[in-house]
């Protein structure tokens, strides 16, 4: 049975791991530096179930499941993120009758209303404001977006301007799935920007 909520969606996951991975899935929980923190208490002697409300309560509905998707990666979960964002995009659909015409933003988010890309939308905004280039290139690189001889030449550009010039250039105009990752990526590592450029849409 398909799950009706986020909630449920992250239950399930989390009850189809194995224990070993279940368990790495916790330790990566309280390991994780961002804020907001998953406290000890809230995660140890807990159940599938627990985990899947302290993620809710925690990151709100919004986010959950994109914190979600970033631990399982770090276990190696790969295929259990991308079954989790399938099933979380799922739970979007069908549109709202006045956005029937319009693509969802699915799991990532990152689809604007006006058939336009929140990273192509904010281009200039991100070229020009985005400073911490070298942790985002390696998730680039980690997920595949870019090659290693990509890779190589973009950190050896003098500018972070230089460096989203590139990706821009080359990985971005691939299409919607590489601009899904590196919205997810920028999130995660250029949160204030994100949320301020979000805020002022």
């Amino acid at each position: 049975m398909a799950p009706k909520t986020i909630k449920g969606a992250l239950g399930i996951m989390l009850e189809d791991l194995s224990e070993q991975n279940f368990e790495k899935f916790c330790s990566q929980l309280l390991d994780r530096r961002e804020e907001p923190r998953v406290r000890r208490r809230q995660v140890e002697g807990k159940n599938f179930l627990d985990i899947a409300n302290v993620l809710v309560s925690v990151f709100t509905e919004d986010r959950a499941h994109v914190v979600a998707v970033e631990l399982l990666k770090g276990i190696t979960c790969v295929e259990e993120a991308v079954e989790l964002e399938k099933v979380i995009a799922g739970l979007s659909s069908p549109p709202r009758p006045s956005d029937a015409t319009q693509p969802s933003a699915g799991a990532t988010g990152g689809t604007m209303a006006e058939d336009k890309h929140f990273v192509d939308k904010h281009k200039l905004e991100l070229i020009d404001r985005v400073s911490n280039t070298a942790p985002i290139l390696d998730e680039l690189l980690e997920q595949g977006v870019i090659t290693h001889e990509k890779y190589a030449d973009i950190r050896a550009l003098p500018t972070c301007q230089g460096k989203m010039r590139e990706l821009y250039s080359g990985c971005l105009r691939a299409g919607k799935e590489s601009k899904d990752v590196f919205y997810q990526i920028l999130k995660k590592h250029e949160a204030y920007l994100i949320r301020d450029l979000e805020n002022n849409s």
